[in-house]
């Protein structure tokens, strides 16, 4: 029972804070290490968060990823297609995950071996809050969506590449970017969803190559099963919400969270 009540636990911090731009490994971090939150096949729950996410994604934009899909294929064999603004935020898309599937291909055991510690997360939830505060405000030109450029969409793909650093925020740096670019904040919200696509299903395909699924006994294959399910509710949710709350406030309340929650990591790393 301990494990499917850490597999709900769990699934709400990943579902809440992977899409609420307050730092999914900051607050793991928390439940991990300090409330002692653990399932016994962590590799496997993972992959179970992965798919949670992923499918609230899917859900949420599933008119988006469709139509996205359809004008992407299009322009295949009608290039001039591609000046329809579908097809080049499919293609947009594609060319911002770029940095980050690189990165993560190529530098994920580094990553993995410097960066991944309380510091660096404690860090990294100062620094991008700090950006949260200087460049999350109101411009006297704002930008929309179908009009975004092959220049904007990268530089916002190498800030998606800067949130494998734990601490970071996948949605908040991409949001931000996208603020710098000139989106308003509901474009800017959008396309760092729809952004992250890619990569949460490459993350989740990969780790799930890794993984030896069918070697799971069947309460851990049931928690498992649990967090995908809360994952995706709760990520569904959370999703609604951000989408909601940009329309109307900017993010310097998440730069408070975060600031706040540093400061209650570093007490308890100095205690």
């Amino acid at each position: 029972m301990s494990e499917i009540f850490s597999s709900v636990v769990l699934g709400i911090v990943q579902g809440a804070t992977e899409f609420i731009p307050i730092s999914s490994s900051g607050h793991l971090l928390l439940f991990h290490n300090v409330f002692g939150f653990r399932v016994e096949q962590d590799l496997f729950f993972d992959v179970a968060l992965h798919v949670g996410t992923l499918l609230a994604l899917l859900v949420y934009f599933r008119s988006d990823v469709y139509n996205l899909l359809r004008a992407w294929f299009t322009t295949l064999f009608t290039p001039r297609r591609f000046q329809d603004p579908q097809s080049r935020l499919a293609w947009f898309i594609l060319l911002g995950t770029i940095p980050a599937a690189l990165v993560g291909y190529f530098f994920e055991d580094i990553i993995d071996l410097y960066f991944r510690s309380s510091w660096v997360v404690v860090l990294m939830l100062i620094l991008i809050g700090i950006c949260f505060l200087l460049f999350d405000r109101d411009a006297k030109k704002m930008i929309a969506l179908d009009v975004l450029t092959p220049k904007s969409a990268f530089f916002i793909g190498v800030a998606q590449a800067l949130a494998l650093i734990p601490g970071t925020s996948r949605s908040g740096i991409t949001i931000i970017a996208a603020r710098v670019a000139g989106l308003d904040r509901k474009a800017a919200a959008r396309f760092s969803f729809l952004l992250s696509l890619p990569i949460v299903a490459g993350a989740g395909l990969k780790k799930a190559f890794d993984s030896d699924i069918l070697s799971l006994q069947s309460g851990q294959f049931l928690a498992l099963v649990v967090g995908v399910c809360v994952s995706a509710a709760v990520g569904l949710l959370a999703i609604r919400f951000l989408m909601k709350f940009l329309e109307k406030y900017s993010l310097r309340v998440f730069a408070y969270y975060r600031l706040a929650l540093a400061a209650f990591i570093i007490i308890i790393l100095l205690v």
